[in-house]
């Protein structure tokens, strides 16, 4: 009885329940007449009457109220006069033990019922409606309702609505209604956390009608229709495609690229220059945007060498700071002599790590570790050490035999690396052989310590690039142009590759950076600290540091552009709204504005499976990525090698001697390092994370001078009847050979 040609929407029609000719959906539900039986009814009105209920099926009547309960209700009701507007035939009566107020539909709304759209379908007048509890130390300010975006009132009033869900959540009542009814039951929660069985619960509870149906956006025929077309059309000012615009071949030149952004703007590869799909493409209209967005970014950039370019990139890195001189520890030898190593040890060399530089203090072993607490940080970054190590090694066995070459430039290394990185035949499970030349193209002979010279320069160079900034801990910057050319990726990938074979950890990560690519964005809270802009830190301590509410506001006032860019820009009503504030200002300015730089540098770490350890095993991992390397000390050189011997370590001949002279090397009583002595030997003046392999021994022999095996990590000493004797031939060997490589 209830199909459509049964019945019609007429607005001139009265509600045989409120007596009213209004059709209003929103507010009273749909009004339907049925002209066979003379009856024009409300469907809020029916459903909110008390003395009716729904003894039909759903096909019957109206939606299971039948039409001689209908008759029934009207004549009842039309006993009972309103106690709002005076009138006779109010069906709706509180719920409240012994109030006897009765009102029609929308009298009650008008004097604030609350219905409930639930359950037994329960009314409450205006004294005994449910309210919602508001804590007295609540701030009784004004916020943004997420719906509408107007001011709300945080008052305790029937207009507004708090969520049960989120501490800072108000909503206008009306607002809330109009989004339960086009959202329906299935995705009406909560804007701000998107909770939604706790939302609805309390929603429902304080008279939020929400119809069980799905959202009137899936209801709409086809409404998802052109999101199937594909957007083929080559929009750049000059297209060079012969066979127009439209021209579409995929895997060829002439294939259409779309904006990585909007998704609605294209061009050919071609036409961009663009050598591969994998190259990203952003259209002008979505440059421009961004462009605006990041005007407030005054980032204080390093000047950069004009000479690096490729293919018309500009090199984004600086040369490594020049070596540090070195410092002496006073250390004494006797130490050495409690820790001797001997071939049966299987531990394996990692890399040596310390806190990081903000906090680095220069601690000098000593003969007897009497500071506990130094003990016990040395152990932890022991166990640090060897946990990454065998990771790495882990992640190693990916790499194969099979050999790929990088012929890197010496004066120009950053551009001939991202070259070599991004040829067709680089494969990162390769073994990476690396041939350096100058500018002369004279090669240099392909040596191991030419590839961890080449990982060391690079991490150098990254860590000086226009990709990070900050001091110590550094957070990555926003460079549109890098974007473009995919360099965070790359770095990414640099990175990945450089732990696993064998280069040295980069060590410069923040600790907000690192928590971003492990745990996620959504999940970090930055600090001042990370904040490398001059400007805008000095913008955020004064807003954090305001004394007063007058200060707040002219404060807010002075920087008002920047914190519309930001997103930020809200009234304040508090002195404690400038904490929000604050942490509102450092989400976007650290996290937020470079989000799409941290997505793509998660991706280059994902090489060789680097960023899923990382995310399996953030503690070990913050340790390298995090803090710098320790600098060498006679105690880790020492450890580092195995002695071949057959007897007891203390009682070979020429140890001792070897002891002594890392003792002198480290108190600066030496023309070379402790660098020195292992470029030496392995051909790297760092301990790599993942250690060498073969691990590096020592051999004492009947020859005339010492000799560095770098193929097997061996060094081979003479055995002298003095120590000075001993200590002359390791520095003229060392000396002229490492002069030799470097002439």
């Amino acid at each position: 009885m209830s199909k459509t040609d049964n019945f019609d929407v007429q607005s001139t029609k009265i509600c045989v329940l409120c007596g009213r000719t209004d059709d209003c959906p929103e507010k009273y539900g749909e009004k339907r007449t049925y002209v066979e039986y003379n009856l024009t009814v409300h469907y809020y009105c029916l459903l909110m009457s008390s003395g009716i209920w729904q003894r039909g099926e759903e096909d019957e009547g109206v939606d299971g109220f039948l039409i001689t309960d209908i008759r029934k209700e009207v004549k009842r009701a039309a006993k009972l006069k309103c106690n709002v507007c005076k009138k006779k035939g109010a069906s709706i009566g509180c719920v409240a033990p012994k109030c006897k107020r009765s009102y029609h539909f929308p009298c009650g709304l008008q004097k604030e019922c609350i219905f409930q759209f639930m359950e037994d379908f329960r009314s409450y007048c205006w004294e005994h409606r449910p309210v919602q509890v508001f804590i007295d130390k609540e701030p009784r300010g004004a916020s943004q309702c997420t719906i509408c975006l107007d001011l709300v009132e945080h008052l305790p009033v029937y207009t507004v609505l708090k969520s049960p869900c989120c501490k800072n959540a108000w909503f206008h009542r009306e607002c809330l209604q109009y989004q339960a009814l086009s959202a329906g039951i299935f995705f009406f929660r909560c804007t701000v956390c998107n909770n939604k069985d706790k939302f609805q619960k309390e929603m429902l509870r304080m008279g939020i009608h929400i119809p069980e149906r799905d959202a009137s956006w899936e209801l709409e025929e086809n409404a998802y229709q052109d999101l199937l077309h594909c957007y083929q059309h080559c929009d750049v000012e000059r297209c060079l495609c012969k066979k127009g615009r439209d021209y579409n071949e995929p895997e060829s030149k002439w294939e259409i690229k779309r904006c990585q952004y909007c998704g609605s703007r294209g061009t050919h590869l071609a036409c961009s220059s663009m050598k591969s799909w994998e190259q990203n493409w952003e259209c002008m209209e979505c440059r421009s945007i961004f462009a605006k967005s990041g005007k407030y970014s005054k980032r204080k950039k390093r000047a950069l060498a004009a000479s690096e370019k490729t293919n018309g990139t500009p090199c984004l890195l600086e040369e490594p700071p020049p070596k540090s001189p070195r410092q002496s520890s006073g250390s004494s030898r006797s130490f050495l002599l409690q820790s001797p190593k001997i071939m049966c040890q299987n531990l394996s060399p990692c890399s040596h790590l310390e806190q990081p530089a903000c906090n680095r203090v220069t601690v000098s072993p000593s003969p007897v570790m009497s500071n506990q607490n130094w003990s016990l940080r040395h152990k932890y970054l022991r166990q640090q050490r060897k946990e990454v190590c065998n990771i790495l090694k882990e992640l190693k066995v990916q790499v194969k035999t099979k050999p790929t070459r990088l012929n890197i430039n010496a004066e120009n290394i950053w551009s001939s690396a991202l070259k070599g990185f991004r040829q067709r035949i680089f494969s990162p499970t390769n073994t990476i052989e690396v041939n350096f030349s100058n500018c002369k193209n004279r090669s240099k002979t392909n040596t191991s310590a030419s590839k961890h010279h080449f990982f060391q320069v690079l991490m150098l160079h990254l860590q000086n690039s226009s990709l990070f900034e900050g001091s110590s801990g550094k957070n990555l910057t926003l460079d549109f142009q890098a974007l473009k050319e995919n360099l965070y990726f790359e770095a990414g990938k640099m990175i990945a590759v450089s732990l696993v074979h064998g280069g040295p950890p980069p060590g410069f990560f923040s600790k907000t950076l690192f928590k971003c690519l492990v745990y996620g964005p959504e999940n970090v809270k930055p600090s001042l600290e990370d904040i490398a802009d001059v400007d805008v830190a000095q913008t955020i301590k004064t807003i954090k540091y305001a004394n007063s509410l007058s200060s707040l506001q002219s404060t807010l006032q002075d920087c008002c552009e920047f914190l519309t860019a930001a997103g930020c820009l809200r009234p304040v009503t508090a002195l404690s709204d400038k904490n929000m504030l604050v942490n509102d200002i450092l989400i976007y300015h650290v996290i937020k504005r470079i989000i799409l730089p941290l997505e793509s540098f998660g991706q280059g770490l994902k090489t060789l499976g680097v960023l899923e350890k990382m995310q399996m095993h953030p503690n070990v991992f913050s340790s390298i990525l995090c803090h710098k390397p320790e600098r060498l000390s006679a105690e880790t050189v020492y450890n580092l090698f195995t002695i071949h011997s057959s007897s007891d370590v203390n009682k070979v001949e020429g140890a001792d001697f070897w002891m002594g002279y890392l003792q002198d090397v480290e108190s600066g009583d030496s023309v070379v390092t402790l660098e020195d002595i292992l470029l030496f030997v392995t051909g790297s003046s760092y301990i790599p994370s993942i250690g060498f392999d073969p691990e590096p021994t020592i051999k004492f022999l009947r020859i005339r001078y010492p000799i560095g095996n770098r193929l097997l990590n061996c060094l081979e000493l003479p055995r002298t009847k003095t120590y000075q004797q001993f200590k002359n031939k390791m520095e003229l060997t060392i000396r002229n050979t490492l002069r030799d490589e470097r002439e």
